[in-house]
């Protein structure tokens, strides 16, 4: 029977989601685990290959086993079997056709930064430390330009392999609470390092590494050297995928 799984994990000790040789990935880790509960090797699939470093909260994947498997005690199992860092929330059977990245409607990413005090310590790993204050109405003059179709080749990692580089954005927000800055953004998919790039270059759009004109250029195509930077991994989290049937 095909199986959907709702999977957390903190990235930090992964080099992200997708199997690597001699690398220590969030699905190598699962796979290994349903390996010695299944007693033979289940590739799984996901709606989205997380980079090195990035966390999720509702990373979804899919997989195949035998009929009649215990879905419960397969979930107890998996969790026993890998690391604190990584947890499986949920698994339910799916359609026998489910494919978690090309069903997926939209898919839901949140980026923090810590801006404008010391250092956090609680949310070191967890987000972009800058000292300097950001004003989050620039921020998010900046984001609302996102929303729509538009072609973000300038905003994608220069490995990247995508034959298609526009992407369509449904929401793009900026919040602040004290000092802690939320930007989510969600869209039907997303290129390697997008969010990444897209957020690095609001901020250096506040930091005056970048102009606005330029930047709102860029979203009719570019080269990745005129966008900003990119901004560490450790800030961003795969949030939620949408399908279909989802509510």
């Amino acid at each position: 029977m095909r199986v959907r799984a709702t999977i957390e994990y903190t990235g930090a000790a992964y080099a992200g989601w997708q199997m690597q040789p001699d690398q220590p990935t969030v699905q190598s880790a699962i796979e290994k685990a349903l390996e010695i509960v299944v007693g033979d090797r289940v590739p799984i699939e996901s709606a989205g290959r997380t980079d090195a470093g990035v966390h999720a909260l509702g990373q979804v994947a899919a997989f195949d086993l035998p009929d009649g498997t215990d879905l419960y005690r397969l979930r107890a199992s998996i969790n026993g079997l890998t690391n604190n860092d990584v947890s499986v929330v949920s698994i339910e059977e799916a359609h026998v056709d489910f494919n978690p990245r090309r069903d997926a409607v939209s898919r839901t990413y949140e980026y923090t930064i810590v801006s404008g005090r010391p250092r956090a310590p609680m949310l070191d790993d967890r987000s972009w430390f800058i000292y300097r204050e950001l004003d989050v109405d620039r921020l998010n003059q900046a984001a609302a330009c996102l929303i729509g179709t538009h072609d973000f080749s300038a905003f994608r990692a220069a490995d990247c392999v995508s034959t298609s580089t526009i992407r369509n954005i449904f929401s793009s927000e900026w919040s602040r609470e004290d000092h802690i800055y939320r930007y989510r953004v969600t869209g039907n998919a997303f290129l390697k390092q997008m969010v990444r790039i897209l957020v690095g270059s609001m901020v250096d759009l506040q930091l005056d590494r970048l102009e606005f004109d330029t930047f709102r250029a860029l979203l009719a195509g570019g080269d990745r050297g005129d966008a900003g930077r990119t901004a560490p991994p450790e800030g961003l989290i795969l949030v939620h995928v949408k399908y279909p049937s989802s509510e």
